[in-house]
């Protein structure tokens, strides 16, 4: 395995999956960022009002954390190390040791207590993955796929990060590659891959997948009941999660029109190069949908004309449906 103190700082468009796209490149394995989401099934959408972040309900336009990485390793025969702790002190231990011997790792923080971040910008989001590469004097050296260069950070800043309580609490997880096969058969696992994402987004039960986009927008046109300062708030909590926090709805689709793109080249397939193009479709809807949002939330009136909003909503779901059912059948 290659010395972290060699590492090459890259940006990338989301936190988890440009942290191991980045380790795995570190290692020999060049693939794209948009190949590592599809590969490893990050796509999917979740409204779980019942799971509160913030005191607001949970929304996810991707899997769960560390996903990624456990797709990956399926689909791939990659093995990451990972480890969570109870005890700090012993976290802080093993990643000096790692650091020491060379290893950059992975690790899922708070954007809370990451002081490199603007103020306005540090939000207590418990799933933020950055890598550790090298030390510094008295500072850890930090890759943020999100940020434009390798930063620094303080050992207490960052024992914070990896010990935020809450939703998603990282619980000092730490991760990075231990073995990576000689011979990867790319084309089998991208159509593994294609195949459980559009049956995972056609038929997965509320409050998941299309059902899941449905179930949100029917709750947004009732919301016209309530009292508008609140519904405010839910919706400027909505564009948050979809625009703010990772690379949110529209992104993740644009990142997967990326990886389809790349998986028709690679399996000389057209149908799903035409998939790409809706998806692209889709997220330009996506991006609409949260334009209509916050109008709403900049509105003086009393009144929000809540139905639009839930109405691109479903347009959202109805061009998604179009492009799972074409991955399913190509």
């Amino acid at each position: 395995m290659k010395d972290g103190r060699s590492f090459e700082h890259r940006h990338f468009a989301h936190c988890e999956s440009g942290v191991v796209t980045s380790l795995l490149g570190h290692h020999g394995l060049e693939l794209s960022e948009p190949m590592v989401f599809g590969v490893a099934g990050g796509l999917t959408f979740a409204y779980l009002p019942f799971i509160k972040i913030n005191g607001m309900p949970l929304l996810s336009y991707r899997m769960p954390p560390r996903s990624i990485i456990g797709g990956i390793q399926r689909r791939l025969g990659v093995r990451f190390r990972t480890k969570k702790y109870r005890d700090r002190g012993q976290a802080l231990f093993d990643l000096e040791r790692f650091v020491a011997d060379g290893q950059a790792v992975g690790l899922q923080t708070s954007v809370y207590w990451l002081p490199y971040f603007p103020p306005e910008m540090r939000f207590q989001f418990n799933a933020h993955n950055l890598i550790v590469c090298a030390k510094e004097g008295d500072e850890f050296v930090v890759s943020d796929p999100v940020a434009d260069h390798l930063v620094k950070i303080r050992p207490e800043d960052l024992q914070n990060a990896r010990f935020a309580r809450g939703t998603l609490a990282p619980k000092g997880f730490l991760y990075y590659p231990a073995f990576i096969p000689g011979g990867i058969d790319l084309p089998a696992a991208v159509r593994k891959s294609i195949r459980k994402t559009a049956n995972m987004m056609l038929h997965a039960p509320v409050p998941f997948g299309l059902r899941g986009i449905l179930l949100m927008a029917d709750r947004i046109e009732k919301m016209g009941r309530e009292d508008p300062r609140i519904v405010r708030l839910i919706l400027g909590h909505i564009v948050r999660m979809q625009e703010e926090i990772g690379t949110g709805g529209g992104g993740f689709r644009f990142m997967y029109a990326a990886f389809l793109q790349e998986a028709a080249d690679l399996l000389a397939n057209p149908v799903l190069r035409e998939a790409s193009g809706r998806m692209t479709e889709a997220g330009d809807l996506w991006r609409q949908f949260a334009l209509l949002c916050a109008r709403a939330i900049r509105s003086r009136t009393d009144g929000i004309d809540l139905p639009p909003i839930a109405g691109i909503l479903r347009r959202c779901a109805e061009a998604e449906r179009q492009v799972y059912r074409m991955m399913a059948s190509g």
